[in-house]
């Protein structure tokens, strides 16, 4: 005699069949389940937004080709992320045959870090931001300096608007890119906090060394305010920062490297001290260590 399933709810269909699998396609995974890639729809996940266009910008200083990067806060919710890095390339994609700057702001998974020799080492999280931000934003705009021209495409819930186009030329390389969020994706009276993004673009600033790293906030034009960092010692640095107002047991903090095929290694004493500050950050800073960028 068959058990009976006591936990069967009643009134639920009767039958689960290929025909009730979904398939979502592009980026409709990120805007149906936006807290699966970006952690929620709150304050956090908000500001993920931005952190996850920083970390390509991050990406490019780890690999030497990057020193200047400028976040701003611009009016109307506007956020702008600048670097000097080589340019998001802008040519057909053998797979795609799209540009490859759209395929890599329009499609999960596409990117210079998961194969090749684009990237030796990034400090990314999932390796989808650039493409879930553009998913998220109502509009966004991406500008690539590269090979003498400057490139421009638009995009609308992660929808491209037309095909890249060229509109000058330009010396420089770069990428520079523009968003506005989707606010009904996110929640009711959340924001972009000065506070926050200072503190994280601090700690990329001391674990990336050597990259001067440009905050600015001009929302409000009476209230503008900018903050510039650039830290030469790296970790080193950020030990000097977090150590300040405390009691600390050695007042120099012993650094010790070696340069093995093309590898970093540095021992650090004094972290003890600021252990508990540091422990989330754990992770980043070893794979700084790695690139020899701190």
């Amino acid at each position: 005699m068959a058990l009976e399933n006591k936990n069967l709810k009643k009134g639920a269909p009767a039958s689960y069949g290929a025909r009730d699998i979904t398939v979502l396609e592009g980026l409709e995974p990120v805007r149906k389940r936006p807290g699966m890639y970006i952690g929620s729809t709150g304050v956090d996940g908000l500001h993920h937004l931005i952190w996850e266009v920083v970390d390509n910008s991050i990406d490019e200083a780890l690999g030497g080709f990057c020193n200047r990067i400028e976040v701003t806060l611009e009016p109307k919710n506007i956020v702008t992320i600048k670097d000097n890095g080589r340019g998001i390339p802008v040519e057909k994609h053998h797979q795609t045959k799209k540009s490859a700057l759209e395929t890599v702001m329009t499609m999960l998974h596409a990117g210079g870090k998961f194969g090749g020799a684009g990237y030796k080492v990034s400090g990314g999280l999932h390796g989808v931001g650039v493409s879930v931000v553009n998913a998220l934003s109502i509009w966004l705009k991406a500008e690539v300096r590269r090979d003498g021209g400057v490139y421009v495409q638009e995009y609308s819930q992660g929808k491209s608007r037309k095909p890249v186009r060229k509109t000058g030329s330009s010396k420089e390389t770069g990428t520079t890119i523009s968003f506005e969020p989707d606010w009904t994706v996110f929640d009711r009276g959340v924001s972009f906090s000065w506070n926050t993004i200072l503190k994280h673009l601090r700690q990329q600033a001391y674990l990336t060394k050597g990259v001067r790293v440009i905050f600015k906030d001009e929302r409000r034009r009476e209230k503008q305010k900018n903050y510039h960092f650039y830290f030469e010692g790296g970790i080193k640095s950020y030990v000097y920062f977090l150590n300040q107002g405390k009691e600390i047991k050695n007042e120099k903090i012993f650094t010790w490297k070696k340069k093995r095929k093309r590898l970093m290694l540095k021992s650090l004493c004094n972290i003890l001290t600021a252990i508990k500050n540091t422990f989330l950050l754990l992770p980043i800073i070893f794979i700084r260590l790695r690139a020899g960028r701190i």
